[in-house]
């Protein structure tokens, strides 16, 4: 899939330590097994749980198109809290 999103927010997300990656680091999360629910419906957001540089993180995207077509829009990215690490124990593929 391909994804796009804003560098110059990547890169503050990148030097927060409380992420320390940017956009490019976080779509390896669609490598692995991960677990994707439904966040929000307006605008339409979905939440990916998966890993990326051995640690579980959350990434929160919406699906877009352009004259390619359809691609994902990365909105925010975060280390996984607790409760989301049960969730991708429970439900990722």
């Amino acid at each position: 899939m391909r994804c796009k999103f804003d560098h110059r927010k990547s890169k503050k997300l990148k030097a927060d330590p409380r992420r320390g990656i940017g956009f490019t680091e976080v779509q390896e999360i669609w490598n692995h097994p991960h677990y994707v629910d439904f966040r929000s419906d307006d605008p339409e957001q979905f939440r990916a749980i998966g890993w990326v540089k051995g640690q579980l993180f959350s990434v929160i995207y919406e699906i877009r198109e352009d004259e390619q077509g359809e691609y994902y829009h990365l909105v925010t990215l975060w280390k996984s809290t607790r409760q989301e690490e049960i969730l991708y124990e429970e439900h990722s593929w």
